[in-house]
């Protein structure tokens, strides 16, 4: 295939490499970032998106990805589809499908799982909304970006499945960084606790895949100082999605009020920008219940 790709940072350029290395042509755009070898390089995002059979968009909001689908979806040709693989609100998904159809061209929200590491290892899981046909179009390079692709339904619901995980991931997280540092105050030790809760009811992948607790259960960031694998501001992001979203829909939802509250704290008042999401931990610890 031909495909375009707009945001080429840190997610988007990877994906963009192992496209060329699976042999399709792959023009780029990006506005900042460098164009990976192997991708040629457009002007502009139009340049990038006229003829291609798929044009791929990797942006940091909503406003910024209908913005750039405004501006390319006229260029585009008629059997091409546009998929976005941006996080990105449920409203802004479903305003973009809508203008690819008054466009006549097909389209495809598809946020990822599986952050930087996930996008240069090509293990991506993508969560996508749209068209059955724009899916089966998109299949052969989910297959190259990713290792599982699950079709959600409706424009939409691609970040619809997104932010409804990302919001049991963060108040997981929470509550098993809470758990830790009660242990800790208990007397009860780190190991100990990791081998009950992790072979009990309070399994979890936070748990059992991404302990927060150093040196306890596989390796994670939590070993590593709590460098990002996937950063708290990105969870503090994603949870106000899940937020936006609840709002719109009327849900009632507050563990995941509470955990967008918290989240916001650490990043924006405490230490926790640049950190894993995981730092909840050490800000648990020294922390007391006043």
């Amino acid at each position: 295939m031909k495909i375009g790709f707009v945001g080429l940072g840190n997610m988007g350029t990877p994906m963009a490499v192992n496209l060329t290395n699976a042999g399709h042509e792959v023009v780029g755009f990006d506005p900042v970032a460098a164009i990976p070898e192997g991708v040629t390089k457009a002007q502009t995002a139009q340049e990038a998106a006229s003829r291609a059979d798929v044009v791929i968009t990797m942006l940091p909001n909503g406003d910024i990805a209908h913005s750039v689908a405004s501006d390319i979806l006229p260029v585009m040709t008629k059997a091409a589809v546009l998929l976005d693989c941006s996080t990105i609100d449920v409203a802004s998904a479903r305003a973009m499908d809508q203008l690819a159809q008054d466009h006549g061209i097909g389209f495809l929200d598809a946020p990822v799982s599986g952050g930087v590491a996930g996008a240069s290892a090509g293990t991506l899981t993508f969560m996508v909304g749209g068209s059955d046909s724009a899916f089966t179009t998109a299949g052969p390079l989910f297959d190259i970006m990713g290792q599982k692709s699950v079709h959600c339904g409706a424009a939409g619901n691609g970040q619809a499945a997104k932010i409804c995980n990302n919001m049991i991931l963060g108040i997981t997280m929470i509550g098993t960084c809470e758990a830790f540092a009660l242990a800790d105050k208990l007397g009860l030790d780190r190991q100990a606790m990791f081998d009950v809760v992790s072979t009990s009811s309070g399994y979890s992948w936070t748990m059992n895949a991404y302990c927060p607790a150093p040196g306890i259960g596989p390796q994670s960031p939590a070993d590593n100082d709590y460098k990002p694998g996937f950063a708290a501001d990105l969870m503090l992001k994603d949870l106000r999605l899940s937020q936006q979203a609840a709002i719109d829909v009327d849900a009632d939802t507050p563990m995941g009020a509470a955990a967008t509250a918290l989240y916001q704290t650490f990043v924006e008042q405490e230490d926790g920008a640049g950190q894993d999401f995981s730092a909840m931990l050490p800000r648990f610890e020294g922390r007391s219940r006043s």
